[in-house]
C-alpha cells in the first residue's frame, strides 16, 4: 500500500478499522433490539468490508476511517438517550427505528465505497 497521508491525526492512530467496523455493527445490533427489529446476519459485504477497504486504500480508506468515526460519534449518543429510555421503562421503538435508518444508511454509504451494498 501507497503513502497515506491525512489532515486528521487522529484517523491513522485510532483502532484498525477491522475493531472500529465490528463496533458500530455491534451498535447496531444494539439498536435493532431498541427498535424490536429482527437480529441481523453479518455476513457477505458486511464481513467482508474491512478487508476490501484495506486493499482498496488509499482516498477511500481514509474516507472509511473518518466516516466510521463520525458513525460512531452518531450512534453513541443515540444510544444513551435509548438506554435512559428504556431505563425510564418507556417505549424505544419509534425512536430506534430513526437512528436505525441513519445507521444503515450510513454504513450503506461505507459499503459503496468498496462497491458492495446491502439492504434490508
Amino acid at each position: 500500500m501507497g503513502l497515506i497521508t491525512t489532515t486528521n491525526p487522529e484517523a491513522l492512530g485510532s483502532p484498525g478499522i477491522e475493531a472500529r467496523w465490528t463496533a458500530i455493527n455491534e451498535a447496531g445490533q444494539e439498536i435493532g433490539r431498541f427498535a424490536t427489529l429482527a437480529p441481523e446476519k453479518l455476513d457477505g459485504s458486511l464481513v467482508e468490508f474491512p478487508n476490501a477497504i484495506e486493499t482498496a486504500g488509499g482516498t477511500r480508506l481514509l474516507l472509511a476511517r473518518e466516516t466510521i468515526g463520525d458513525i460512531d460519534a452518531m450512534l453513541q449518543p443515540g444510544l444513551a438517550a435509548l438506554r435512559a429510555i428504556a431505563a425510564r421503562g418507556q417505549d424505544t421503538t419509534a425512536p430506534a427505528i430513526a437512528l436505525w435508518r441513519e445507521f444503515h444508511a450510513s454504513r450503506n454509504a461505507l459499503l459503496a465505497l468498496v462497491g458492495n451494498t446491502q439492504t434490508a
